[in-house]
């Protein structure tokens, strides 16, 4: 049976050039990199390029703001806790209010993030939530009205893992930074990482995390992003690793291969990303043409290069993702994180996507592995998939006058 993988904002295949540069840290270059014989120094060598090729991969000014962490989710949780624990221990000062426990994110954040600020409000923090529009998109004005002398950190991502849309993050720094200079702007990268040209260094962007696992580096290794200047308190305590940030021996084979897929991700940039919009909206036009009860919940230019988030109207689309495995066809109804959460996606609730096609959303993600021939499958496949599925719905009346328009 073919496979066709179509859920690569949940993860995606390791590359082989990065699984090849991996090997010999696992096999003969073993050393731990604080040791100060050769076995180290060739270990720490290796961090030190890995390092670099981060830097450059974000456009960071300097090798010594990148901070490797073991997921996407450790590194947000460094940068967010590590600012807020520093504005607490902050002096006050003509520049500075103390104690600041104002935060502000939005709706439509990771729940790596989202969860963690349920947390923080039960410890006393504010959080307030800026919505979105219908195309998934923020209200400038209303970002900036939010921001307070006490807001100690703005909290946004750079795109959305379910529906690809880009948040203009450059220009949400300046906003924040023009009303409280003092502000800390956290930008969750992770989805944005090998599909968007990052450049935190000419941005007032402080602090941006990465996930290795989301462009063909292998699950277990991230890195953050500190601009130099900005404080955060180590949630990790233990040793000197990482200029004291985050304690622990450096995961050196996971390191080397994070860096690699960074260099391999900026070498094939724009003739990846081209070609996996081409093959998106193939695959979006094909479904919206083939597929009678299917609507766009995320369409237009500002987004990804390789997401569409498909509603199929009075159908189930945990349904939908069984009969495509059935098929060899591997896609998703939101977030890897939430999967096992029956309540509908809190981004395409927070968009108004209408209730009829909430249950049935679902996300194709492509890679660079992507192929015309599996769009071509998957575009075979689905829509006697969909009749399968309508035929047993309880929604017999709607589809029908559904079908009937398309018809038309």
């Amino acid at each position: 049976m073919k496979t066709v993988y179509l859920d690569n904002n949940a993860t995606t295949r390791v590359d082989e050039k990065v699984v090849e540069a991996m090997l010999p840290y696992l096999r003969e270059n073993y050393g731990n990199p604080s040791s100060i014989y050769d076995l180290g120094g060739t270990a720490q060598k290796a961090v030190k390029a890995a390092r670099e090729q981060i830097r450059a991969f974000l456009g960071a000014k300097n090798a010594s703001e990148i901070i490797f962490t073991a997921s996407g989710s450790e590194g947000a949780n460094l940068a967010i806790k590590g600012v807020l624990a520093n504005a607490l221990t902050a002096p006050a000062s003509a520049d500075n209010v103390p104690n600041k426990k104002h935060i502000i994110t939005t709706v439509v954040e990771h729940a790596c993030v989202l969860n963690l600020y349920k947390t923080l409000e039960k410890q006393g923090y504010e959080v307030t939530y800026i919505g979105v529009d219908s195309k998934g998109e923020l209200d400038p004005d209303e970002l900036r009205n939010a921001v307070r002398p006490d807001t100690a950190l703005v909290s946004v991502m750079w795109a959305n893992n379910e529906t690809g849309i880009i948040f203009p993050v450059e220009k949400i720094a300046q906003i924040v930074k023009a009303k409280n200079p003092d502000t800390k702007v956290f930008v969750d990268g992770v989805q944005a990482a090998g599909k968007i040209k990052m450049n935190v260094g000419e941005s007032l962007i402080d602090l941006s995390v990465i996930s290795g696992h989301k462009f063909h580096a292998p699950k277990g290794v991230g890195a953050l992003y500190v601009k130099k200047g900005v404080r955060i308190i180590p949630q990790i305590v233990g040793g000197h690793q990482e200029n004291s940030k985050r304690a622990g021996t450096e995961n050196v084979p996971y390191i080397v291969g994070l860096g690699m897929a960074a260099e391999l991700a900026t070498q094939g940039f724009d003739k990846n990303t081209t070609e996996m919009a081409r093959l998106r909206d193939k695959l979006e036009k094909g479904i919206l043409k083939s597929v009678f009860n299917a609507r766009l919940n995320s369409g237009g230019p500002n987004r990804v290069a390789n997401t569409t988030n498909i509603g199929f109207e009075y159908v189930e689309g945990e349904l939908i993702l069984l009969y495509l495995n059935d098929e060899g066809i591997f896609a998703s109804s939101g977030s890897a994180c939430t999967s096992g959460d029956l309540d509908p996606s809190h981004v395409l609730k927070a968009m108004g996507v209408p209730f009829t096609s909430l249950h049935g959303s679902i996300r194709f993600s492509l890679s660079h592995y992507t192929t015309e021939a599996e769009i071509d499958y998957v575009l075979e496949k689905l829509p006697p998939v969909i009749e399968k599925i309508a035929a047993i719905s309880p929604f017999q009346k709607e589809l029908a006058e559904l079908k009937q328009k398309a018809l038309v």
